[in-house]
């Protein structure tokens, strides 16, 4: 009976009609001088009502902890908040990678740096020292020419050497032939 009499005054408010004044007018007597107990009772009625909930909700929950079975809405809202956290996990795995794949990046970059900067050296120091044979070889056969050249003289002076200490033993030789007849 309740309910139907609230479903007549809510169609009566929701069109225009001429019950509709009728009817505020009527609600807003009832309401005169008893605003505020009528709030309390609500509010009242609203406050045990939501704590009644909150009950029943701490309960079920408590009954799960308890009994450790979980029924199939549970089981997926689980795996669901367990696929979420492995997503956020992987996100953060994935950057961690990305971080340390770039410090190996850095790494490896200064490592090419270093190399390329000893790379030239070496190659600068290849270039002197292929330089510095080049000047040695080219000192060694200009040496090994004047070395020939100079046994050529050594042998030409040494031949001529021995010409003239034939040519002196000769002259020596008719010298003292010639004196010894003297003396005779």
């Amino acid at each position: 009976m309740m309910i139907f009499s609230e479903m007549a005054v809510i169609m009566v408010l929701s069109f225009k009609n001429p019950f509709r004044k009728l009817v505020i007018m009527g609600l807003d007597r009832l309401k005169r001088g008893r605003g505020p107990v009528v709030v309390k009772t609500v509010a009242g009625t609203v406050f045990v009502v939501m704590m009644s909930n909150l009950y029943s909700v701490m309960e079920i929950q408590k009954r799960w902890a308890d009994d450790g079975v979980t029924n199939p809405t549970n089981q997926i809202l689980m795996i669901h908040h367990y696929i979420k956290e492995l997503r956020i996990r992987r996100k953060s795995i994935d950057a961690l990678r990305k971080k340390v794949d770039l410090d190996k990046v850095k790494s490896l970059e200064e490592e090419v740096t270093t190399l390329c900067g000893k790379l030239k050296q070496s190659e600068s120091d290849i270039e002197t020292k292929t330089k510095q044979i080049s000047a040695a070889e080219v000192n060694s056969v200009a040496l090994r020419k004047q070395s020939e050249g100079l046994l050529l003289e050594y042998d030409r002076l040494l031949e001529e050497n021995e010409n003239l200490r034939s040519q002196l033993k000769s002259l020596d030789w008719k010298l003292s032939q010639s004196d010894s007849k003297k003396n005779m």
